[in-house]
């Protein structure tokens, strides 16, 4: 049995910005995070500012910018705050500006903006030290909207996708109880959110807003983003080779193509006090 290295902690749902080892190892892969990793529908983008009093964004975990281009699109100045300079090099190369910090210990120098988003990054961030830090720069009336894609596996492929992992890798705390996927099996991240935002204590009552859209995949762009997901930096090469080897011939045997479904949650509220 392959065990993942003791540095990688188990934690309970909805306490993975305890991981801090694994929250900061994206940049490992920060090319390939850019490259593969998708992006976000264009409704949502517009329901956000639509509620926003400007275009004024602080992207919290910016990454590689990613969550950030669609709001730059849109005409928003965005700055970025990001603890990994290897993923806050690609957002620059998109012409944003970054800050190189923890979230909850960043300075924001007196600036203050109109929303603050956090795009599949929030879960590494301490939901009530975060919230507080949210509330201290953003405008009155300006927003706080945190967002996640969430994957819906096809039945025919999560049930294999389930069984590679379980045989290669059963020890790895994201996957051990299936695949993953659905907006329940996020509802201990959302709710973490929501209650950080109800303590800060300047906000009106959190929201979840859906957007279901979809995209299609190959079996080697599927395998191509396999390598950016949480802990799996961690993974022996020997290992990871087996898990993709074996990723690859579930999505063979269902045709060498699927389509995921996803589903981007955005908790938000406004600034009220």
């Amino acid at each position: 049995m392959t065990t993942i290295p003791p540095e990688s902690p188990r934690f309970p749902p909805g306490e993975s910005h305890r991981a801090r080892n694994v929250a900061e190892a994206f940049g490992s892969e920060a090319e390939r995070y850019e490259r593969t990793r998708p992006t976000y529908p264009k409704a949502m983008v517009d329901a956000i500012l639509a509620a926003s009093p400007g275009r004024d964004v602080l992207d919290v975990g910016i990454g590689t910018g990613i969550s950030a281009r669609p709001f730059q699109q849109e005409g928003c100045h965005v700055l970025g705050v990001e603890p990994d300079e290897r993923m806050a090099e690609y957002a620059r190369g998109s012409g944003i500006e970054v800050d190189i910090a923890k979230f909850e210990d960043w300075d924001p120098a007196g600036r203050t903006f109109d929303v603050v988003i956090a795009g599949q990054a929030w879960h590494w961030v301490d939901p009530v030290l975060g919230a507080s830090k949210a509330a201290e720069v953003i405008r009155l009336g300006g927003r706080i909207a945190l967002f996640w894609n969430v994957m819906s596996f096809p039945p025919d492929f999560a049930e294999g996708f389930s069984a590679v992992y379980q045989r290669v890798l059963p020890d790895l705390p994201f996957f051990q109880i299936g695949a993953p996927g659905g907006v329940a099996s996020y509802a201990p991240l959302f709710d973490k959110a929501t209650d950080g935002i109800r303590r800060a204590g300047v906000f009106d009552e959190p929201e979840q807003w859906r957007f279901d859209w979809e995209r299609p995949y190959t079996r080697d762009e599927w395998l191509e983003q396999v390598p950016t997901f949480g802990g799996h930096s961690k993974i022996p090469p020997e290992r990871l080779a087996e898990l993709l080897a074996g990723i690859g011939d579930v999505v063979d045997a269902v045709g060498g193509s699927f389509t995921m479904g996803y589903t981007a949650v955005v908790v938000t509220a406004t600034r009220t006090e």
